[in-house]
């Protein structure tokens, strides 16, 4: 069997698309090539994916430009496996296995565990990256104690510096492990001050609402599922209780979409396995 591979294969870790909104053709597919691709591995016919779009209801000729999207950014390579199809970009495991992480294993702090502060000063001859700094660090939940002091979970002190070795903003920019934080006023006080907390909770209610219009089939109701969930987990940073209301609908968000996904995940691989012949695991 030969196998053919675009010219220029991409070697930079591929990042998140944070401008894929939830319902899209775009974030539809994505999520479909984030969840089932690895486990049957790493390579999909173009004719299975426009198949699988359509039970999505994604008509052909959008489906087949949403699948080139995900090549031009860098998400899947062009490969022939006997028939025209695409390969998993190596590059993107580790983005999308650290949005598994997200999704499937709501980490909520605890008064105990360390905070991020990251401190910056970015040129203004730099301004772009600044923007993209700032952009990049509420999308992981980070929250803004001042314009250029944000503050976030401890753990995800990592990412935090992979986001400024890629853009590059790493001499500009300081952290610090920091236990709990002693503001003027209360913590719940400081945490409504530092992140959009009004906007959280309308996004969770959101969802939650939305659950009602999941499709009846099993397969397209687990793809939107995960499609409409994806995000919460990354702008929402799971604080400790001390620092929520006591009505925060964060944790119930989360136990709804665990509950569904363990319903729906063994019907919407079968339905997987029978479209593409593949012999793929549930995860």
């Amino acid at each position: 069997m030969t196998s053919e591979r675009t010219a220029a294969t991409v070697t930079e870790p591929v990042r998140d698309d944070i401008d894929a909104r939830p319902g899209s053709t775009a974030s539809l597919l994505r999520t479909v090539v984030g969840v089932f691709l690895r486990p049957l591995g790493g390579w999909g016919s173009a004719a299975d994916l426009v198949t699988l779009a359509g039970d999505l209801g994604i008509d052909a000729a959008p489906a087949r430009t949403g699948v080139a999207r995900l090549k031009q950014k860098g998400l899947l390579l062009p490969e022939r496996e006997g028939q025209i199809g695409y390969r998993l970009n190596p590059a993107a495991v580790g983005m999308l296995e650290r949005g598994d992480r997200r999704i499937f294993e709501m980490r909520e702090m605890t008064d105990a565990d360390p905070w991020c502060l990251v401190s910056f000063s970015i040129p203004e001859s730099a301004r772009s990256v600044r923007h993209q700094l700032r952009r990049r660090l509420q999308w992981i939940g980070a929250g803004v104690v001042s314009p250029a002091l944000w503050i976030c979970p401890g753990h995800l002190q990592d990412e935090v510096q992979q986001i400024l070795d890629e853009l590059d903003a790493r001499q500009w920019a300081t952290l610090f492990q920091a236990s709990a934080p002693t503001p003027a006023g209360t913590l719940i006080e400081a945490a409504a001050q530092w992140w959009d907390l009004a906007a959280l909770r309308g996004e969770h209610l959101a969802f939650q609402t939305s659950l009602a219009s999941l499709p009846a089939e099993p397969f397209a109701a687990y793809v939107q599922l995960i499609d409409r969930w994806r995000v919460l987990p990354y702008t929402d940073p799971g604080l400790p209780p001390s620092m929520l209301p006591s009505d925060w609908p964060g944790r119930r968000s989360f136990d709804e979409f665990a509950r569904l996904s363990a319903q729906l995940a063994a019907p919407a691989w079968a339905h997987v396995r029978s479209r593409t012949g593949g012999s793929a695991r549930a995860d």
